[in-house]
């Protein structure tokens, strides 16, 4: 299940592109299917462990994509703080980051590290999750986001833009995904996030049938809810080709707000 589209992060073979709290894979091995050059990170033990079982397992089999230079893609996973990144600046073409900022306390720190990390000119994409959605989550059920490692904050449209811009990048096209799976989230919520029922089983089969199957209609069907209620919010951004470093009195400014 991919969030980001990557026609619009413009992920091109032979890139290098970071794929920030990587959880188990997923985004990174549609990357190196593209033939980038993925570089997975997560703080998690044994996602980063599993992502680089998978990554391997990808390459082994061929099906890494190629490289201008007619060789398979490469990869590397580490473990990592997204407040520290352990790269070089300007080292990077492209940085994802899928549903890991809602986490983070200093979430304006990240995003300078991924402008840091960018090469002038790079892209990156941001998802979280999508206000409406999310508030509905919040409001049904503390579990859901209360606990160790949960989400700590739902953001807005206008705040995200704000505190990327805030960093120095130029937020850009902005979509929404997953609307298939924002009900079954409030199902999840009403019942109790640790608990199960008949309902909550079916509903987790009809999304598992239209993730092996991608059939037409529900494909169709999301395409069509995912600007009401898509679950994700997904903001591509770029880093000026001229950037200089890190405007830190803004950054300065944007962390004293809140």
């Amino acid at each position: 299940m991919l969030t980001v589209d990557y026609d619009s992060l413009d992920l091109r073979p032979g890139m290098r592109v970071l794929d920030l709290g990587c959880g188990e894979g997923r985004h990174a091995f549609e990357a190196i299917r593209r033939g980038a050059d993925v570089v997975a990170v997560d703080w998690g033990v044994s996602e980063v462990e599993t992502t680089k079982r998978w990554l391997g397992a990808i390459v082994e089999s061929g099906e890494a994509g190629l490289r201008p230079d007619g060789t398979p893609a490469r990869f590397e996973v580490v473990r990592g703080d997204l407040l520290r990144l352990p790269f070089p600046d300007a080292s990077v073409d492209r940085v994802m980051a899928s549903e890991v900022l809602e986490h983070i306390p200093d979430d304006v720190t990240a995003m300078a590290e991924i402008f840091r990390v960018l090469k002038p000119g790079g892209r990156m994409v941001m998802t979280v999750p999508r206000y409406g959605p999310e508030r509905i989550c919040w409001a049904l059920s503390d579990e859901y986001h209360a606990n160790e490692g949960g989400h700590i904050r739902i953001y807005r449209r206008g705040v995200v833009r704000e505190r990327l811009a805030s960093v120095g990048l130029q937020p850009g096209r902005t979509h929404h995904a997953h609307s298939l799976h924002a009900p079954f989230w409030w199902l999840k919520c009403a019942v109790g996030v640790e608990k199960d029922n008949a309902a909550v089983r079916a509903y987790h089969r009809l999304l598992v049938w239209d993730l092996m199957h991608r059939p037409w209609l529900t494909r169709t069907a999301e395409k069509l809810m995912d600007p009401v209620f898509g679950k994700s919010f997904v903001i591509y951004a770029d880093k000026p080709a001229d950037a200089g470093g890190v405007p830190a009195d803004e950054v300065e400014r944007v962390l004293a707000a809140g």
